[in-house]
């Protein structure tokens, strides 16, 4: 677990407007829901994510990748010339799903924010942090890697703590 207490604080605020703000027909559904510090607990080391894109047509793309939920917000890679890396430097707004089954489910709303290439301030701590979880740098992977981090607008979450296991 990566989070400060405060950006745990702002995961729950996040959790439960987004909870709040939802359907009745989701909030039926999310009964059994994890606290800000059992999901960052429950989502240690690397999560396949779905992540959802959108083309120039308005046409839906999805695909996996790895992703790293890091200080409450996840990071994921993929390659320069992928489609999704494509439509994210057109359209950053994206959907982040993270499913084990029944027993967690995680689904994010929000803006892709570039990490690599360029300058963002927080890019060495997260390559640091992924080249401790890979033993090499992700930036090895291929010639044109390019990261993310999901800036969410929305996040909800099911799953009981009983339930998940890290």
């Amino acid at each position: 677990m990566f989070e400060t207490d405060s950006e745990l604080t702002e995961l729950q605020a996040l959790l439960d407007a987004s909870l709040s703000r939802s359907t009745g027909h989701l909030r039926s559904i999310v009964d059994n829901r994890l606290t800000a510090a059992q999901l960052s607990s429950a989502l240690s080391g690397m999560c396949v994510l779905a992540v959802a894109t959108v083309t120039a047509d308005g046409e839906p793309r999805i695909s996996a990748v790895d992703g790293h939920f890091w200080h409450g917000r996840w990071v994921f890679g993929t390659a320069g010339t992928a489609a999704k890396a494509q439509h994210l430097r057109a359209r950053p707004a994206v959907s982040v799903a993270h499913i084990r089954g029944e027993e967690l489910g995680v689904f994010s709303h929000g803006t892709a924010e570039m990490l690599y290439p360029g300058d963002h301030p927080d890019w060495p701590a997260v390559l640091d942090h992924l080249t401790k979880h890979y033993g090499e740098s992700p930036l090895s992977f291929g010639d044109d890697i390019v990261y993310y981090r999901l800036q969410p607008t929305w996040m909800v979450v099911y799953g009981g703590a009983g339930q998940v296991g890290s």
